[in-house]
């Protein structure tokens, strides 16, 4: 019987379409929540802290995609800035699972991944949305 081996970036794609799910799901609760709060069914919650607006104008530095990362994978990683993203390329060999943590933390920032051979890299869109 022979396994068949999922590619990494299958995986990334099914991670990708369970966060779709899972916000999905939380906006609906937040939806029904909501609702039967003003139909009196429910107390009130308290309110969360309010988090700080980030202008939309305010742009993303190699810094800041920096601190994205804990220390072990940032050292594996090069940075630059190019036009409007920041690049993300491996100085050695991550392995799959370093290849999925950085991928996990430039999706969660908005970025993606660029397969291109030997060019292949990572990149986060500088402007912040």
């Amino acid at each position: 019987m022979s396994e068949k081996r999922v590619s990494v970036e299958e995986v990334l794609r099914r991670i990708d379409e369970l966060l779709d799910v899972l916000r999905t799901i939380s906006k609906d609760l937040t939806d029904i929540s909501k609702s039967l709060r003003a139909a009196g069914v429910v107390a009130p919650a308290p309110s969360p802290a309010p988090i700080p607006s980030v202008p939309a104008e305010r742009l993303r530095s190699v810094a800041d995609v920096r601190t994205l990362f804990p220390k072990d994978l940032e050292d594996m990683l090069v940075f630059e800035e190019v036009g409007k993203f920041i690049i993300v390329k491996p100085r050695q060999y991550l392995g799959s699972e370093n290849f999925a943590k950085v991928a996990s933390v430039v999706r969660g920032a908005g970025g993606e991944y660029i397969s291109a051979g030997k060019e292949s890299h990572f990149r986060v869109p500088r402007e912040i949305r």
